[in-house]
């Protein structure tokens, strides 16, 4: 949950600001951007599956020896792919909510800036940041509750392996509950998954402070 926070976060913080704003290749660039969200986990982890196969996937077809390691049969290289994966699927998704709230800034922010002499970093961290406060906790939300629901990627992908490597929590309640018929410890893993996203929901709801829904702009 924390890998894919920290690095889901920032990148569609990133594009977010880059396609909310003018440029001449915006539409076809979110097009690309967005063609993950058009995709079933299913289909992506068979793509992966097969893109990663260190004898017939990519690295053979490119003929690029370093990448044919065992990305899936290591347990130090399984959990870094399927944050990896998990973040080109979901990157796209959190990348339209910032987008959205970066149109909502009002411009005459930027243009007061700009007459103080502040450049494009100091307005992103001065402006942009402080004004995508809500986006960012209803995003880090998404992303923190979502990394308890991960199971069918995971499911196609590794299958909770190799060993345990990549045996979360959802994997875990499934593969006690139907495989091994223990339906009595399965439900104990579906509540203890329940109070911790109910738990950060409400964590991250309260950062925003008591008026969490007020405007942003108040103030201003």
């Amino acid at each position: 949950m924390a890998m894919s926070w920290l690095i889901q976060t920032p990148i569609s913080l990133l594009l977010g600001v880059f396609t909310a704003a003018s440029h001449k290749y915006r539409a076809v660039l979110a097009v690309l951007y967005f063609l993950p969200l058009l995709l079933s986990s299913a289909a992506i982890a068979i793509a992966y599956k097969a893109l990663l196969d260190p004898n017939f996937g990519l690295a053979a077809g490119l003929h690029l020896p370093i990448l044919a390691q065992d990305w899936l049969g290591n347990p130090q290289l399984a959990l870094a792919v399927v944050i990896f994966v998990i973040a080109w699927q979901f990157v796209p998704f959190h990348t339209l909510i910032y987008q959205g709230g970066v149109r909502q800034i009002p411009a005459s922010l930027y243009e007061a800036a700009e007459i103080d002499g502040a450049g494009r970093i100091q307005q992103f961290f001065h402006i942009t940041l402080p004004q995508l406060k809500y986006t960012i906790i209803t995003s880090s939300t998404l992303m923190s509750v979502g990394a308890l629901t991960y199971f069918d990627l995971i499911f196609v992908l590794t299958g909770g392996g190799p060993g345990n490597a990549t045996r979360i929590l959802p994997l875990e309640m499934y593969l006690t509950g139907f495989r091994a018929n223990l339906m009595g410890p399965a439900s104990v893993v579906a509540v203890i998954l329940v109070v911790i996203g109910l738990s950060l929901a409400l964590f991250l709801q309260r950062l925003g402070g008591k008026d969490h829904s007020g405007s942003q702009l108040e103030g201003l």
